[in-house]
């Protein structure tokens, strides 16, 4: 691997900070891809005269911001890039899509049952009446992203699990004819509880982003209700904000 490092000893900036800001551009550019070995720590640091103790803190910088990731017999990784997902009305399935993120669907739940109270508000239905109650786990490259929780009208569309598993949600909804033309949404932050833990491969404790969003088509009429967490170190929502005139 030969990527060009070197320290610059008469800054003030410290040795580690500067290997870690140089190997995170070298991910950033593609000089380092997802997947690939960044090598001994001993041999880096001899190759750069820099302590272990200090090419440690560099790689565990960047392994906390899940650019790295530590695995036991192979070494230290290269993760792919974390996902920043725009706050807009489209799915996680089309914008893994979009970022060549390869996505993939396991469905964990798919079933006809009684709107809870909070269910029946967003959707706008009476308590107790029939939804589709639908529990995904979603992966990008093999590798678990975020847990979804969606409830549905039921008789709104054909919720087959096979069809969940092979396209998003928002796209089976076009296909049945559904316009989807607004939704209301709250974003959030939490701890990993554990048997999240085990679902995202997050340890227990992990930041979560959480995200609640109610969906409506061109009729006003609420399609979807749904309740999300992400992984925080491979997730981010981004903004556009704009002064008011």
């Amino acid at each position: 691997m030969v990527l060009g490092l070197g320290v610059d000893r008469s800054s003030p900036v410290p040795l580690y900070f500067q290997l870690a800001q140089q190997l995170e551009a070298a991910i950033e550019r593609g000089a380092l891809t997802p997947g690939s070995l960044l090598g001994n720590e001993i041999e880096l640091a001899g190759r750069l005269g820099l302590s272990r103790p200090t090419v440690r803190q560099a790689i565990q910088s960047l392994v906390d911001k899940g650019l790295l990731v530590r695995r036991r017999g192979v070494g230290t990784q290269v993760v792919h890039s974390q996902v920043k997902r725009p706050l807009e009305l489209s799915s996680l399935y089309d914008d893994l899509e979009a970022a060549g993120q390869r996505p993939e669907t396991r469905v964990l739940r798919n079933t006809l049952g009684p709107a809870s109270a909070e269910v029946a508000a967003a959707l706008g239905v009476a308590e107790g009446q029939e939804v589709h109650h639908v529990e995904r786990l979603r992966l990008a490259h093999g590798e678990p992203m975020a847990f979804l929780t969606n409830h549905i009208p039921a008789g709104l569309l054909d919720l087959d699990t096979a069809r969940l598993e092979a396209t998003g949600l928002y796209r089976l909804m076009r296909a049945a004819g559904l316009t989807l033309h607004s939704a209301r949404q709250s974003v959030g932050a939490r701890a990993t509880a554990a048997d999240e833990a085990e679902r995202l491969a997050e340890p227990e404790g992990a930041p979560l982003l959480t995200m609640r969003r109610t969906t409506f088509d061109d009729t006003g009429r609420a399609v979807e209700f749904g309740a999300h967490v992400y992984r925080a170190s491979r997730y981010s929502f981004e903004f556009q904000l704009l002064v008011r005139p």
